[in-house]
């Protein structure tokens, strides 16, 4: 489907709000640019597509500030990509059916919202616990290959538990996602490559990647601020429930 020139406007300015929220937490905002992109009827291999792209956009200028502010630690990063890159990108290379891919991307959304809404509540915790590096290995072997599938670098998923487990600092965790998103995302773009199914518009893809770069810078800069978006997460975190309800339903399931 080609999008008009009003409806990418608005995917424009829907996008880079949401690079501006998620960027400062440390995310990338996959699972909302999937949210959208189903809402726009656009083919499920555009939307993993575009959406990993720009991902990639947002995560790497993010951990480009976080590494250079000093809060990015790659040996503590080292357990979780041994298994999320590989199964991220096995992930992206499995072809599921449209329909199967619809199920399976509102049952994410909703999920992201749930963890989204968990993240706020622990954001405040900010105590260090040893943890398991086999635990860490499992989490980014499960997470790696749901993300890869669906098109999104998981950090949504995965800072909520490491929160919950009290693994780090709110910076470090946010660091730690973001680097996360990163690696994935581009092993899962690697994998739709590699695979055959990448689909990019360049008119709208590049003008998609403008707006969540911009929003991106912003949302990292309130971020290393200490300004807060917990009120702003929450309504997001809402969206994605009724977005990712209405794609399950509509477009999965087809009940509707």
């Amino acid at each position: 489907m080609v999008l008009s020139v009003s409806s990418i406007l608005i995917l424009c300015l829907m996008f880079f709000v949401i690079a501006l929220v998620y960027s400062s937490v440390g995310f990338g905002g996959g699972s909302s640019y999937l949210a959208l992109f189903a809402l726009f009827a656009l083919s499920f291999y555009s939307i993993r597509s575009n959406a990993l792209v720009c991902n990639i956009a947002v995560v790497s200028g993010s951990l480009y500030w976080f590494v250079k502010k000093g809060y990015f630690y790659g040996k503590a990063f080292f357990p979780f990509i041994v298994t999320s890159v590989p199964m991220a990108y096995l992930g992206a290379t499995y072809r599921l059916s449209e329909q199967w891919f619809f199920i399976l991307l509102g049952i994410i959304l909703v999920i992201s919202s749930v963890f989204l809404i968990g993240q706020t509540k622990y954001s405040e915790i900010s105590n260090n616990k040893t943890t398991s590096p086999y635990l860490l290995c499992f989490l980014g072997l499960i997470i790696g290959f749901v993300s890869g599938l669906v098109g999104v670098g998981g950090g949504v998923f995965l800072a909520p538990i490491l929160y919950y487990i009290n693994w780090g600092t709110p910076k470090k965790i946010a660091s730690l996602s973001c680097a996360f998103i990163f690696v994935n995302s581009i092993a899962g773009l690697i994998g739709l490559i590699v695979s055959g199914t990448l689909e990019l518009s360049f008119p709208m893809t590049f003008l998609l990647l403008c707006s969540v770069i911009l929003g991106g810078q912003i949302g990292i800069r309130i971020s290393l601020k200490n300004l807060s978006s917990i009120v702003l997460k929450r309504i997001t975190a809402l969206l994605i429930f009724i977005i990712g309800m209405r794609v399950l339903l509509i477009n999965g399931l087809e009940l509707m």
